[in-house]
C-alpha cells in the first residue's frame, strides 16, 4: 500500500513502479589499484564478483560477512564491472574506472553507470558542513542536462574526512546546501533544477529529513522558463539574520537576476513567513566597468561581510566580452526586501566558475579557493584550483595552486564548486572532481574531500 510521505529522506530512494533491490550498492570509491565500495542490505556472508569491462565472465574475488568489500590487484586505468550476492539476492552490477585519485574520496560515480539515471550521471553541487557532534557530512547531487536532476547523496566521516560512509539521499533535492543554525542541521536546495526553493531539518544527524516545506516557487526549467537558481553558496550571519544568495532565471533565457533571501536568526526557519527575498537585479552590460560584448551575466554569488556591509560576490561569464576573463561582480547587500546594488567589478583570475570566499578574523585576511584561469584562450578551464588570499576582499594574490593539473587536458580534468571551511588550523573542502576517465572536465566522477593544513601561513598579516 502506498502512503504520502512523511519525509525528505531515504535510504535508498527507490522510483515507484521501478526494480527494487535487496542489495544497494550505496558508495564506491576506487583507486589506483583497488576499488573499495559498500552497501546496505540484510546480514549475512556476501559474495563479491568482479570482471573487466567487455570480459565473458565475472569471477569471484572473495567472501565477507561486512558490508563492505576492497577489489585488490588491479590493473590501473581500466574499467571494471563488479556486483554483490547474498543467496538469491543481487545488487545491480555497477562500473568504475581505476587510477590515482586527489584528496579522500568521497564518493565515485562512473559516467557509463546507469544506476541513478532516473536522476542524472554525474556528481555535482559539494557542500560540506561539521555536524555540532564532531562528523563531517558531505552532500552532493545528481546532475545531466536534460534529465530530471533531482537526487542528492549524504555521506558522513567519523574521522576528519579520511573515511566516509553512507548516510541516506533526499528527493527531490538539488543544488543543496546542508548548515546548522542554533545546533542544528538544515538544508536548503531546489526540487529541480530552477524548480521550487526548499528547506527542510534533520535532528538526527542526517539520517532523516523532515519533509521539506516550499519557501518560494520556480518552474521546472525543462522547457527554458525562468525559474530559482542556487549553488551551496554560503550562508553567512550578518545584522540579526541569516542569509544566502539565490538567483531568478535560466540558461535558457540567457540571465540569472541577483537576490538574496534572508529571515531573522531567531526565527523558525521552516516558516515560510519567517523569509524575506529581494528583488530580482538583471545583469545590465552598461554597467560602469563593463567590457564590450555580450554577456549572460552572473550567477552563484557568495556572501562576505566586509567592514560592517554584505557584499554578494558572484561568479561572471566574461567570454563574449572583449576582454573574456579575470573579473567577478560585486553587489552591495542594502536591506532584506530592497534589490542588491552594482558595485563595480574586482580582479579576481577564478570568474567563470563557482567559488568560495571565507573571512578569518584571527589572520584578519579573506580566503577563497576557486578554478583559476591560467590563459586566455582556455577561460573555461578547470584544470587549475588555487587559494586565493586578500586583506580587503578587492586586492586578491594567488597563495598556493591546491591541485595542477595543468599538464593533463582542460577538456578531460576539472576541479570545481568547492564548499570550504575553516577546521581550527586548517581549511577543509569538498571538491567537484572530473579525472581518471570522466565524461569531460564538467561533468564530474568523483566528489573528494581535501585539507589545507595551517592555512594562516599564506596571510601577509600573519607573517607580519
Amino acid at each position: 500500500m502506498l502512503k504520502s510521505n512523511k519525509f525528505w529522506s531515504y535510504a535508498p530512494y527507490t522510483p515507484i513502479m521501478s526494480e527494487k533491490r535487496d542489495i544497494y550498492i550505496c558508495r564506491i570509491a576506487p583507486d589506483e589499484y583497488a576499488i573499495r565500495f559498500d552497501w546496505l542490505g540484510q546480514n549475512g556472508e556476501y559474495s563479491v564478483f568482479v570482471r573487466e569491462r567487455g570480459a565473458d565472465d565475472f569471477v569471484l574475488a572473495g567472501k565477507t560477512t561486512q558490508k563492505s568489500f576492497e577489489i585488490t590487484h588491479l590493473k590501473t586505468q581500466t574499467d571494471y564491472e563488479f556486483f554483490v550476492a547474498l543467496g538469491e539476492q543481487k545488487s545491480a552490477v555497477r562500473l568504475a574506472r581505476t587510477g590515482k585519485t586527489v584528496g579522500y574520496v568521497v564518493n565515485y560515480l562512473h559516467p557509463d553507470d546507469t544506476y541513478y539515471d532516473f536522476s542524472g550521471k554525474y556528481l555535482c553541487s559539494p557542500s560540506l558542513v561539521r555536524h555540532p557532534d564532531g562528523f563531517w557530512l558531505a552532500s552532493m547531487d545528481l546532475f545531466k542536462g536534460g534529465y530530471p536532476q533531482n537526487l542528492t547523496l549524504i555521506f558522513r566521516s567519523d574521522d576528519d574526512g579520511k573515511t566516509w560512509n553512507y548516510v541516506s539521499e533526499l528527493f527531490p533535492c538539488f543544488w543543496g546546501k546542508t548548515f546548522i543554525h542554533n545546533g542544528e542541521l538544515y538544508m536548503l536546495s531546489v526540487s529541480t533544477e530552477y524548480g521550487d526553493l526548499l528547506i527542510g531539518k534533520s535532528t538526527d544527524g542526517g539520517k532523516t529529513f523532515s519533509r521539506p516545506v516550499t519557501l518560494f516557487y520556480g518552474s521546472n526549467g525543462k522547457n527554458g522558463e525562468t525559474g530559482v537558481h542556487k549553488n551551496p553558496t554560503p550562508v553567512v550571519i550578518h545584522d540579526g539574520r541569516i542569509w544566502n544568495t539565490m538567483e531568478w532565471g535560466s540558461w535558457g533565457r540567457g540571465y540569472h537576476a541577483v537576490m538574496v533571501m534572508s529571515a531573522p536568526v531567531d526565527s523558525d526557519l521552516l516558516n515560510p513567513d519567517s523569509w524575506e527575498f529581494t528583488p530580482p537585479v538583471p545583469f545590465d552590460k552598461n554597467w560602469e566597468g563593463v567590457p564590450k560584448g555580450e554577456t549572460p551575466g552572473n550567477l552563484e554569488g557568495v556572501l562576505v561581510e566586509v567592514d560592517g556591509t554584505l557584499h554578494n560576490f558572484t561568479r561572471f561569464m566574461m567570454h563574449g566580452l572583449e576582454r573574456n576573463w579575470g573579473l567577478i561582480t560585486d553587489y552591495i547587500v542594502t536591506a532584506p526586501d530592497q534589490p542588491v546594488k552594482y558595485n563595480g567589478l574586482i580582479e579576481f583570475p577564478c570568474n567563470h566558475t563557482k567559488f568560495d570566499i571565507k573571512y578569518d578574523s584571527v589572520s584578519k585576511t579573506y580566503y577563497a579557493i576557486g578554478s583559476r584561469i591560467y590563459d586566455g584562450k582556455l577561460p573555461s578551464a578547470r584544470n587549475l584550483l588555487s587559494l586565493l588570499t586578500s586583506p580587503d576582499c578587492k586586492n586578491w594574490t594567488v597563495a598556493e595552486d591546491l591541485l595542477d593539473y595543468r599538464h593533463e587536458s582542460a577538456d578531460e580534468v576539472g576541479f570545481q564548486y568547492v564548499n570550504m571551511q575553516f577546521d581550527g588550523e586548517d581549511i577543509v573542502y569538498l571538491c567537484r572532481t572530473a579525472i581518471n576517465g570522466a565524461h569531460n572536465f564538467h561533468d564530474s566522477n568523483y566528489s573528494t574531500f581535501h585539507r589545507i593544513v595551517n592555512f594562516r601561513r599564506y596571510s601577509k598579516n600573519e607573517q607580519k
